[in-house]
């Protein structure tokens, strides 16, 4: 294993980190990682349902396992698994619940970045005119 994360369906990540931080490529940005959110959070719905129908499963396992008379061990371990799944479901909501505030945060920094940058991204790319590169005037 290679200790990355790569997404499940295999595309590169929804934001590159490079050095595009213009205003509209910024805005783009946030807009798609809102989005990515979005879209996780919805998959993370979809895993939570089913990892708790899975323990529901498993529960149910180990009870009729329990009922037929096997050796002991076996029910314990299935039941052992319910836990494991449970534990899982608490831990995917939080992860739920955490992708959900970055895309609320993102969405608010898109809006102050919006709010604080739109109107002069307006006037420079209204402009015939080059402007001076950002720190231009600091030396």
């Amino acid at each position: 294993m290679s200790g990355s994360v790569t997404p499940r369906n295999g595309e590169a990540a929804p934001v590159r980190a490079d050095s595009g931080n213009q205003y509209k490529a910024l805005q783009d940005k946030l807009r798609r990682l809102v989005q990515a959110m979005n879209s996780v959070s919805g998959e993370l719905e979809a895993l939570l349902q089913r990892t708790r129908d899975n323990a529901r499963r498993a529960g149910q396992a180990a009870d009729q396992i329990a009922r037929a008379g096997l050796d002991a061990k076996y029910p314990e371990l299935t039941r052992a698994v319910s836990d494991a799944l449970t534990g899982a479901d608490v831990q995917v909501r939080r992860l739920n619940e955490m992708a959900a505030q970055v895309g609320s945060a993102t969405s608010e920094v898109r809006a102050t970045h919006a709010r604080l940058y739109q109107q002069l991204d307006n006037v420079r790319s209204g402009r015939k005119e080059a402007t001076p590169v950002p720190g231009f005037f600091a030396h």
